[in-house]
C-alpha cells in the first residue's frame, strides 16, 4: 500500500526541516558528552513526530506507516549528524590532550 501524497509531502517537509536544524548547530563549549548528544537528537526526533502525527492523514494503519517512515527519514539525517559530533568530540580532545612528545 503506498503512502498518500499528502503523507509523503508532510514526510518530505519534516526531513527538510529536520535537516534544517541539523545544520544550524554549532559544536563550541560547553561540550556535552555523545550519549547526551543522542538524547538531545531522539528528544527532537520524537519532538518531529509527534507534531506531525497530529497532521497526517488516513486509516491508522495508513498514518502510522507514515510516522514510521519520518521516523525512519529522520534516523537517515541523525546518523551522519551524531558522527560528525561523535568526529568532533575526539578531535576537541586531541587539541585538549595532545600525545605526550617523545
Amino acid at each position: 500500500m503506498a503512502l498518500l501524497k499528502a503523507n509523503k509531502d508532510l514526510i518530505s517537509a519534516g526531513r527538510q526541516e529536520f535537516g534544517v536544524l541539523l545544520n544550524q548547530q554549532v559544536f563550541n563549549d560547553p561540550l556535552i558528552s555523545e550519549e547526551d548528544m543522542v538524547t538531545v537528537v531522539e528528544d527532537w526526533m520524537n519532538f518531529y513526530i509527534n507534531y506531525y502525527r497530529q497532521q497526517v492523514t488516513g486509516e491508522p494503519q495508513e498514518r502510522d506507516r507514515a510516522l514510521q517512515e519520518l521516523r525512519q527519514e529522520l534516523n537517515t539525517l541523525a546518523n551522519p549528524f551524531l558522527a560528525k559530533y561523535r568526529d568532533f568530540l575526539k578531535s576537541h580532545e586531541l587539541r585538549s590532550h595532545p600525545p605526550p612528545s617523545s
